[in-house]
């Protein structure tokens, strides 16, 4: 067996309750390394079933049976060798807020332990009929009764279920009302505080009734080749301390370091994307939310970074005693986007996210649309039901996550995510988002590279999969001129490919600021007994990225949808460095699609053939 497996897959059947196991396919980790790469193989494999059935995926419910759950740990996870190696990824045939293909990653401390427990992935099919939790304790799996858990918040779920299973290294997985509702960008938390899967796949595992996924287990993953992981893992980790952003910034600040910075250059998005200037972004930066409010910090497992931040608010309306976060796109979307500059408010409604199990990204994100639809006179005064949705109001910012986790009055309207309810309301040009996915806190008209990458990332607006900001922006590993589309396209391919197979390994995005494909190359070598150049690991990486796409294709999506909101793309940013900027998205996704080997957002045959990709 290949090094850094556990050699096993459980399959999980929630229809007739069956769980079955599977060894790991070599060839296939060979060819997508394992996470998201061997995750999406899987998928392709599912969806290529039910087509031979004439299924049309189109017209596949997210929330119904037929869609697949799968949590994937890559060959580095659990390897403390490999820093920042604590996490997992998630993926789903079909997200309930976009009807595109489902992601997410999350870190703490559930995917090592997926590992210690004796497995590599989790596949979940079917639905239940009652509430019911997985347990995985070395090497055996079983489903429970879950009906005394179901309605609980995401804290309460976590420690019941926690000292239910006991053992050792025990982590729960687990969805909050929010998931049990069915909102659409409810995504999963694990570790009370730790979410995954933007796009609302909370909400697919709240449609199978499958309130938790808890692990626990002594057995640990083996390298190929142990010492020269030794070797290896010394010099990454001095790269990684060594680097300002990994051994300074975030440690110091966590990500919400960026909120000084992004207003800085102009593309700090304000007011729902009227302008990227916060003339009150002070009030809730990194700076003030470590002076005022920060604990200490909070590292997923094997992590030197430590970006997590424990916080509190000890007194006053929105007092919160102990809670984690907000990171910079919490504070973003909560805060700027809404317009609210009342930090200990933008804490309370973070908490309340992590509590109930809601993205923050799309929360605010969708707070912000209906508080420029209510200032444009769009929505009845009686549909808001007391709701005073005014740009600022922090009281109901607070509100509103709390009336949208379980559909309360408006909220039933907020639950549906920013395009939904903006085509309810009649101007759907307001939902800033990309293939109904709500785009995160960097306004492209100040660095044109992120506006391709949210264009063409295949879960919808997303920052994650193609982070240009940190040459556009941070300079890493080279400064760019933000403001030029000109080259752009080969820094978004580049970076989307590097970021599946860091999704693959799995391993941590922010390692990617000091580490590079050699490094990578040479962990995953190490571990997985295999001779990997960095060429290599960029064609797995390429391959991955085509072969979701192909899945995204069969789901409806092409090159239509590989686009921007009106705003970006018409209206010219009103002030600050990028003052008088556009997106000239049709210049860089020409050029982008050229690169790829793509006809109108659809890889070509003799590109799949290139990249040995099976169909």
């Amino acid at each position: 067996m290949l090094g850094g497996y556990m050699g096993k897959i459980l399959w999980v059947n929630l229809t007739t309750g069956t769980i079955s196991t599977e060894p790991i396919n070599e060839e296939l980790a060979k060819k997508y390394i394992g996470g998201k790469g061997y995750a999406v193989k899987i998928l392709y494999n599912i969806a290529k079933s039910y087509e031979e059935r004439g299924v049309d995926l189109r017209d596949l419910n997210p929330l119904g049976p037929e869609n697949v759950l799968i949590f994937a740990t890559g060959p580095a996870t659990g390897f403390p060798e490999v820093p920042s190696s604590g996490r997992y990824h998630i993926m789903a045939l079909k997200a309930p807020l976009t009807g595109s293909i489902g992601s997410g990653n999350s870190g703490g401390e559930w995917g090592p332990f997926l590992k210690f427990a004796g497995y590599d992935m989790v596949v979940v099919q079917g639905a239940s009929n009652t509430p019911v939790y997985l347990s995985i304790t070395d090497g055996k799996a079983e489903l429970r009764d879950a009906s005394h858990v179901w309605g609980m918040n995401t804290f309460d779920t976590c420690r019941t279920l926690k000292r239910e299973v006991g053992g050792k290294n025990v982590s729960v997985l687990c969805i909050g009302p929010a998931g049990e509702n069915l909102v659409y960008f409810a995504p999963v938390i694990n570790d009370e505080h730790r979410a995954g899967g933007r796009g609302g796949l909370g909400a697919v595992m709240g449609s199978k009734k499958l309130k938790a996924v808890v692990v626990s287990g002594t057995q640990k993953p083996q390298a190929a080749n142990p010492e020269r992981l030794k070797e290896v893992g010394k010099k990454l980790l001095e790269k990684i301390k060594t680097n300002p952003v990994t051994g300074d910034s975030l440690p110091k600040l966590g990500t919400s370091v960026l909120v000084k910075v992004i207003n800085g250059a102009g593309m700090l998005p304000y007011k729902n994307w009227q302008t990227g200037v916060n003339p009150e972004a002070e009030k809730i930066s990194g700076e003030i939310l470590a002076e005022r409010y920060l604990i200490r910090r909070r590292p997923c497992w094997g992590c030197p970074i430590g970006c997590g931040r424990v916080t509190r608010v000890e007194k006053g309306a929105f007092q919160v005693l102990y809670s984690e976060g907000p990171e910079y796109e919490s504070i973003w979307a909560l805060g700027s986007c809404t317009g609210v500059s009342d930090l200990e408010a933008i804490i309370k409604a973070n908490h309340y996210c992590d509590e109930l199990g809601l993205d923050p990204i799309s929360m605010g994100s969708t707070i912000a649309c209906a508080m420029e639809l209510a200032e444009k006179g769009c929505i009845p005064e009686e549909t808001l039901q007391g709701l005073d949705l005014k740009f600022g109001n922090a009281a109901a910012l607070v509100e509103a996550v709390w009336r949208t986790a379980y559909k309360v009055g408006f909220g039933k309207y907020l639950a549906l995510g920013s395009k939904r309810l903006a085509e309810i309301f009649g101007r759907p040009e307001l939902s800033m988002s990309v293939k109904g996915l709500e785009m995160p806190a960097y306004d492209p008209r100040g660095a044109k590279g992120i506006g391709l990458e949210y264009a063409t990332s295949n879960r919808g607006g997303c920052h994650v999969t193609g982070y240009t900001i940190s040459p556009e922006i941070l300079g890493i590993p080279e400064k760019i001129d933000p403001l030029t589309p000109k080259g752009k396209a080969k820094w978004v391919k580049t970076f989307q490919d590097f970021t599946c197979v860091v999704n693959s390994a799995v391993n941590c995005l922010f390692t990617t600021f000091a580490l590079g494909a050699e490094d990578y190359a040479a962990f995953l070598s190490a571990i997985m007994g295999i001779d990997y150049t960095a060429d290599d690991i960029m064609k797995i990486g390429e391959r991955i990225y085509n072969l979701e796409r192909v899945l995204v294709n069969k789901l409806g999506f092409d090159g239509k949808d590989d686009t921007l909101p009106p705003r970006l793309l018409k209206e010219q940013m009103p002030e600050g460095p990028a003052k008088g900027h556009v997106v000239e998205l049709e210049e860089m996704k020409k050029e982008y699609y050229e690169l790829r080997g793509w006809v109108d957002g659809k890889p070509a045959s003799e590109k799949l053939k290139e990249l040995e990709i099976e169909l």
